[in-house]
């Protein structure tokens, strides 16, 4: 049974909880280097001591919800398994897209889901990374978009503006919803305006700044899809009627859902339902879309500095600077951007820093690894690190979590030396199963099939000497995997 299904009656009043849907499928690219394709900005601490994406799951606890919904692509299953774990967040659905198609087929594909087991459940959609400062304030608003959403509306958050931001696209509030109050009709949609335009939309008022939030029954998103956008329902509803289970995810049918073509909520729906509606709220919501955001809305020091790491700050004014390791000394600089992490750093003023993607896509035309992946990278049962790579060798770190296992695999190329730093390794070779304990050490020939694992409850580290003719990641032959994948 598919846990969306148990979704129903905690909430003890007969009104059925509402399904949060968390759409984690962003790369991110703006707050690089630290978002990354690989691991992107949802799965950072960024705001507080949580990651985003725990911040968000954390915003839906309570009788009034029934466990999230959180959508995300293949790569990154385990590791949105893993942060809803240890935000204490039980229950979820995490249903995984094989090809990324955006937010519409997203949102079908949780409205399809909801569907199966009640129609009229409503479903708030959120993306994974945004800050929100008043959960008490969005739940008093989410309790009115509700009760326009069980009457049949989409409605979406109207953040009331505080300064003309060109970043967001607005909303023009309409006439009220009967009977619903704090709720109006969309008047209509505003792309992302320039600072004139925004300027005259604060001075007339009844404009507000789009959340990218909506909340609608899954019945009113399948009309709407249907009506406006059947060749995204067609396919996705293929890839929900032949999805599968693979471990504690659902995984939806490539062939059906592939069919969907890639486009926004948006453009699908949003800009040409007549059920479109907004409840205007203040419950101070940030997209986090660049690091000049996370200066607007972080702790700043009496020169107005605001830093994340080991930072220290000499006559200087307006910074943001993060660092993720290594101390990072600024003298004598004014309103500039800083970010370090263990393999790129990035320095701009914080005016240009919508223009980081422009960094990214050339890093990318010339298929440098660090537009895309992180030093650390991180695996279904753990992660790994490379400390040192020369001509025929690389030196590794390797962490593997408590009940953690590799893959058994071989490798045509490479020989390893493993020494236990901390921990218990149970060591697979060949035919031979031997523990490790630390300061212990184990050779493995090339050609040998072998395995790692954790038996014990503490992380097992261990460093990992490589050596042969080749000694890439793609070097592997895997012939078991607990994690099946391919």
């Amino acid at each position: 049974m598919d846990r969306v299904s148990e979704q129903g009656g905690r909430a003890g009043s007969g009104v059925q909880p509402i399904i949060p849907v968390i759409l984690s499928g962003g790369s991110g690219t703006r707050l690089w280097p630290l978002s990354r394709e690989s691991f992107p900005k949802q799965f950072w601490s960024l705001v507080s001591d949580a990651t985003m994406i725990q911040e968000t799951a954390r915003r839906a606890q309570g009788p009034q919800f029934a466990p999230p919904m959180v959508i995300c692509n293949n790569e990154h299953r385990f590791v949105v398994a893993e942060q809803l774990r240890n935000a204490g967040i039980g229950g979820a659905t995490i249903l995984l897209e094989p090809v990324g198609r955006n937010s519409a087929p997203a949102i079908a594909a949780a409205a399809l889901m909801a569907a199966e087991h009640d129609p009229e459940s409503v479903l708030w959609i959120m993306a994974a990374d945004a800050a929100i400062c008043d959960v008490p304030a969005l739940h008093e608003a989410l309790s009115i978009a509700a009760a326009a959403a069980r009457a049949g509306h989409i409605v979406t958050f109207g953040m009331v503006p505080d300064h003309p931001a060109t970043a967001f696209g607005y909303i023009q509030q309409g006439a009220a919803l009967p009977g619903i109050d704090g709720a109006f009709t969309v008047a209509r949609f505003i792309e992302k305006p320039d600072e004139t335009r925004a300027t005259a939309m604060l001075q007339e008022g009844g404009h507000y700044w789009n959340s990218g939030m909506f909340v609608a029954t899954a019945a009113t998103w399948i009309a709407e899809l249907a009506e406006h956008a059947p060749g995204v329902l067609d396919g996705v509803r293929a890839g929900v009627a032949a999805r599968t289970r693979d471990l504690d995810f659902q995984r939806l049918d490539q062939a059906g859902f592939a069919l969907s073509p890639s486009i926004s909520i948006d453009y699908a729906v949003i800009e040409h339902t007549s059920r479109a509606a907004v409840v205007p709220a203040q419950f101070g919501w940030s997209d986090v879309g660049s690091w000049s955001t996370l200066w607007d809305i972080g702790a700043k020091d009496a020169a107005g500095n605001v830093a994340k790491g080991d930072v220290v700050f000499e006559d200087s004014r307006n910074c943001y600077v993060h660092s993720e390791g290594m101390l990072t000394a600024v003298l004598g600089l004014d309103d500039v951007v800083i970010v370090s992490t263990d393999d790129a750093v990035l320095a701009m003023p914080r005016s240009r820093a919508q223009d980081v993607k422009r960094i990214v896509d050339r890093l990318k035309a010339t298929s440098r690894r660090e537009a895309v992946q992180h030093h650390r990278v991180y695996r279904p049962w753990g992660f790994y690190e490379s400390l040192i790579e020369g001509d025929r060798f690389q030196v590794k770190r390797i962490v593997v979590n408590p009940g953690g296992r590799l893959s058994l695999q071989r490798h045509y190329h490479r020989a390893e030396h493993w020494v236990v730093v901390s921990g218990t390794a149970q060591v697979t070779r060949d035919a031979t199963v031997q523990l490790l304990n630390e300061n212990e050490s184990i050779y493995i020939p090339l050609g040998a099939v072998h395995r790692l694992e954790n038996p014990g409850r503490i992380p097992l580290t261990l460093i990992e000497v490589q050596s042969g003719s080749y000694v890439g990641e793609d070097d592997i032959v895997r012939i078991e995997d607990t994690y099946n994948r391919g």
